[in-house]
């Protein structure tokens, strides 16, 4: 063989099915590299979500452990504000249900939400917490509270509405807290909060769970 016809044999380029099986190779790699960003991206975004539940379940217990309560072991009587009594001599609230009831401790009467929720809003950098109550007719009302980037908030608070606010545009919480009397050990309360993300497109759905003993 000579010259001319060794370079004309390995200079007729690449084959209709070299073409196919690299083209298919690239494209193995390179969606596999999308994945493997996605993954990352949406991980991220997880952590995030993760973080912010962490941190609100952190606030509401420390807003409940302002409220004072006592419980006299001899007279198995739970004494203190109606926030965190338990009158039942067993749990008040719950984990897996909105519950709002009328407590009745030390001659006060107050009507007591154990959920609320509450409203990340990236595009301004604010937050709105929403809290719920009773009417004087014993429907659920819905208050919310405001809190700009600015540090200020809407003094006095908006007047109560009967419709729950929209979560369309922000990334949105609901906390569901139980109060347990004599749990772990006799006249202590074990306080727990569960915060879910309601934001349909956040899957697997963010959930966080965190609890306290106070007496």
């Amino acid at each position: 063989m000579d010259r001319s016809q060794y370079i004309k044999r390995f200079s007729r380029g690449f084959t209709i099915v070299e073409v196919l099986v690299a083209t298919f190779v690239l494209t193995i790699g390179v969606l596999s590299a999308a994945a493997v960003i996605g993954s990352v991206v949406g991980g991220t975004s997880r952590t995030e979500y993760m973080n912010q539940a962490a941190t609100i379940a952190s606030e509401k217990l420390e807003d409940l452990n302002r409220w004072p309560g006592s419980y006299n072991v001899n007279t198995s009587v739970d004494t203190g504000d109606p926030n965190v009594v338990v009158t039942n001599g067993v749990s008040a609230g719950s984990l897996t249900a909105n519950v709002v009831q009328n407590v009745t401790a030390n001659g006060t009467t107050e009507a007591v939400s154990y959920y609320d929720e509450v409203f990340f809003n990236p595009t301004q950098g604010a937050l709105d917490e929403v809290v719920t109550s009773l009417s004087g007719s014993g429907a659920v009302q819905y208050t919310t509270i405001s809190h700009p980037a600015t540090g200020m908030i809407t003094d006095p608070p908006p007047s109560p509405t009967t419709a729950p606010p929209s979560i369309v545009g922000a990334i949105a919480f609901q906390r569901r807290w139980i109060i347990e009397l004599n749990q772990p050990v006799i006249g202590v309360r074990r306080i727990t909060v569960l915060v879910t993300c309601l934001n349909g497109f956040v899957q697997p759905p963010v959930t966080f769970q965190m609890s306290m003993v106070r007496p």
